[in-house]
């Protein structure tokens, strides 16, 4: 017997302003929320507030505003911290985003731990931000970059990548769930075989953190990385998650602010985790709505959010599956609510331009993940990204559609 929706689907679309609008003239069937997921009223009246009653900086005041701004921002540190379920409240520092916190890690574990010849170890699925930060850190320390593959399906090749676990491997990154693919990876596997030989692991959670319950204690995983604009907040915000043996020994990359302790024209010391981390003045505004919109997912459950989001991915996947000479790149069993296809003798970009004339948003291209398209030998596809305010309607206009875009290119 099916079991009733686990959230209430018209409240929730109640709570994005931005839903009730029309695109040409059509209701908006927003499918990017891979890209930037939309916000609710509830993070956007957060920002407000904090622009209209309390606007100060951090950190550095003893009036009131400043003391007002300071607790509300670091209380955003300390929800972050039971999200994820992270050990210390300090293990969380604040980004500007995903990408912000992978260059974080390359650049500051890279002076502390990578020498010539040692290794760090991707996938090959991963986006851009966690190939390029690699790239030009090892380049500078003489070590090197290497891939461990992936099947058909998109999935990991589990025993090729035991084969290239070595002594010359000093760390392990790749993506929680692949932006591309929709995959999810096994990831407490791969870590706990990386950790087997003592190499520390680092996730790409941007799209894994909106949709699924994440316990870095639990997955015993290095470091963790997140943006807010996925997870329904706004953009220039992040988070990197790390252990505290890891971060004590890994020197700050920025100077400035709050990260320092003394300085004298002699010497500098530096401040305490998280601060010595975070130099100058962060986005206290973007702070406070990250904030809010972790206690929005809170108030309707990681775990609701989740069984709903199974319901729609098995709709999409069944609804994909009619569309003549579609070809899904990616069809891993565990997979999210991502989904990039290519059209037999269709161009991506002329799917998408024809989608918005109805009002469909899908994003269209590489998707920052040149390498992995090139694995499956495409160039660019389209990309359908759902959230749990998307519906089974909405699908179903959008494979609509998507047939009235054939026929018109074909």
């Amino acid at each position: 017997m099916k079991l009733d929706s686990p959230i209430n689907i018209d409240y929730v679309r109640s709570d994005f302003p931005i839903l009730k609008r029309k695109i040409n003239g059509n209701p908006l069937v927003f499918f990017d929320s891979g890209a930037s997921a939309q916000t609710p009223q509830v993070v956007i009246d957060a920002v407000s507030t904090f622009y209209s009653n309390y606007y100060s900086n951090v950190h550095r005041g003893i009036h009131e505003l400043s003391q007002e701004a300071t607790n509300r921002f670091e209380a955003v540190r300390g929800k972050v911290q039971q999200f994820i379920k992270a050990q210390h409240e300090h293990e969380i520092i604040f980004t500007s985003g995903t990408t912000d916190a992978i260059n974080l890690v390359a650049k500051s574990y890279g002076r502390a731990f990578i020498n010539p010849g040692d290794v760090v170890l991707i996938s090959e699925m991963e986006h851009h931000a966690n190939i390029v930060s690699w790239q030009i850190m090892l380049e500078d320390r003489g070590a090197e970059l290497q891939v461990f593959p992936i099947t058909d399906a998109g999935e990991i090749d589990f025993e090729a990548y035991k084969l290239l676990l070595n002594d010359n491997v000093k760390l392990v990154a790749l993506s929680h769930i692949s932006n591309v693919l929709g995959t999810i990876n096994p990831v407490k596997k791969i870590i706990s075989e990386a950790h087997a030989h003592n190499i520390p692991v680092l996730l790409d959670g941007a799209q894994a953190v909106p949709h699924m319950k994440v316990d870095v204690q639990d997955l015993d995983v290095d470091f963790y990385t997140f943006s807010g604009h996925k997870l329904f907040a706004t953009t220039g915000t992040g988070v990197l998650y790390g252990k505290e043996e890891y971060l004590n020994k890994m020197p700050p990359i920025m100077g400035g602010g709050d990260m320092i302790d003394k300085v004298s024209f002699e010497e500098t010391t530096f401040n305490d985790l998280p601060h010595k981390f975070e130099a100058g003045t962060p986005n206290i505004a973007g702070f406070i709505g990250l904030g809010a919109a972790i206690d929005y997912v809170n108030n309707i459950g990681i775990e609701n959010i989740e069984r709903y989001e199974e319901e729609l991915i098995d709709y999409m996947l069944e609804k994909l599956n009619t569309v003549n000479g579609l070809r899904l790149i990616g069809t891993a069993e565990h997979r999210a609510s991502v989904f990039s296809f290519v059209i037999e003798g269709l161009h991506a970009l002329d799917i998408g331009t024809l989608l918005n004339e109805y009002g469909i948003a899908v994003r269209t291209g590489h998707h920052c993940a040149q390498p992995l398209l090139a694995r499956f030998d495409v160039t660019s596809t389209a990309r359908a990204s759902l959230a749990f305010y998307n519906t089974k309607e909405e699908i179903d206009v959008f494979i609509e559609k998507l047939n009235q875009v054939k026929e018109i290119l074909c």
